[in-house]
């Protein structure tokens, strides 16, 4: 590869790791043609970028960015998940890909601004989407609201019911 290639490449990888919420660096050792074709068509379904880099040239661009912590795991076949909206959605692919094939792995891992090792994985990829989470919370606030919109119905249907009532005392007398 041409240095003004490399530089780009760089360059790219820097954006990914400042830019994305979720950033996964993967071992996909062991993964046929097949089954990469297919774990990348599910990333993309879930707007999950996912992009093999040399070692060298996302070292440099990790340390570019400062995340020495990074550099160490970029050993070995590595490849980076990543996604800019939903930060839990790469590990929740890649875990579910997973679970066929035991491959790929996922090694360390950059979840909103901190870095966590592969122990980690299994809580983050168990998070509800950012869609799911701002669900939960609507229905969280609108429950109580319910609550006193159907307590008042059942308050202002009795005391019809006791005017309907006082009514047909009166009528009968």
């Amino acid at each position: 590869m041409a240095r003004p290639e490399k530089e780009a490449v760089v360059e790219e990888v820097s954006e990914i790791l400042e830019r994305a919420k979720g950033v996964f660096i993967t071992d996909f050792q062991g993964l046929n043609v097949e089954m990469m074709g297919d774990l990348r068509r599910k990333c993309r379904e879930a707007s999950v970028g996912y992009r093999v880099v040399k070692n060298t040239l996302a070292r440099l661009a990790a340390k570019k960015v400062g995340y020495g912590e990074m550099v160490d795991s970029f050993e070995g076949p590595s490849a980076i998940a990543y996604s800019f909206d939903d930060p839990s959605a790469p590990a929740r692919i890649i875990s579910e890909f997973a679970k066929k094939s035991e491959k790929p792995r996922i090694k360390v891992s950059l979840f909103e601004g901190v870095f966590y090792g592969a122990e980690r994985i299994k809580e983050i990829a168990s998070l509800p989407s950012r869609n799911a989470l701002l669900t939960q919370m609507v229905r969280g606030f609108a429950s109580p609201i319910q609550g006193f919109a159907g307590g008042l119905y059942g308050l202002l249907q009795k005391l019809v019911m006791t005017f309907d009532a006082v009514r047909n005392i009166k009528e009968k007398t």
